[in-house]
């Protein structure tokens, strides 16, 4: 069943991405766009309610219900920035907006890049493993710490990798190449090649 919920979860997500931005651009209608907008950490607490119930109704704990958790935990560390680049396309592809500019590739742009991922991912990684330690006690003793101790180690790793990759750009920023047009104040791809 929380495999069910997960996937239903994950669908309904895009799903009400998709209608918000539609009203935003299509139909012009912002209120409801907002709206729609601020209903997306609803669509994963509702996950996570139902994973609280089920494991409170008999069922066994296992990983899926610490990946239905980390949707709570991804959506307040990435929601935000998915959201906004999901709004950016969408604009561009059917309301007339600009090209979206792609990610910097080089420079203290792109270092600052990297330590807002880094950022995201932590912050990520601190709710989820907050919202699965949480998963014990709510759980009604159906949950013991020892089948989440995976999901410690994988996110605690995740986000230490992620920082010393920042950290790497900070003390070693990647230089733009030596033929490189600054357009914008940011580099001219097609200038390098």
């Amino acid at each position: 069943m929380i495999v069910t919920l997960i996937v239903a979860a994950e669908i309904s997500w895009w799903i009400v991405l998709g209608l918000a931005l539609s009203a935003r651009y299509l139909l012009r209608w912002r209120r409801t766009s907002t709206a729609l907008l601020v209903g997306l950490p609803v669509v994963d607490l509702v996950l996570y309610t139902l994973t609280v119930l089920n494991l409170r109704g008999g069922a066994e704990a296992n990983w899926m219900h610490a990946l239905a958790a980390s949707y709570a935990g991804f959506s307040v560390g990435y929601g935000p920035s998915l959201v906004a680049w999901a709004d950016r396309h969408f604009l561009h592809r059917f309301a007339g907006g600009p090209k979206p500019p792609p990610s910097p590739k080089y420079g203290p742009e792109r270092t600052a890049h990297e330590w807002q991922i880094a950022m995201r991912t932590v912050v990520s990684a601190v709710i989820t493993l907050t919202l699965i330690t949480l998963l014990v006690p709510l759980s009604a003793g159906s949950a013991h710490f020892g089948t989440f101790v995976q999901w410690y180690w994988k996110l605690g790793i995740a986000a230490v990798v992620n920082v010393i990759v920042a950290g790497c750009y900070s003390i070693w920023p990647k230089e733009p190449p030596a033929d490189a047009a600054v357009v914008d104040d940011r580099i001219d791809e097609k200038s390098g090649r």
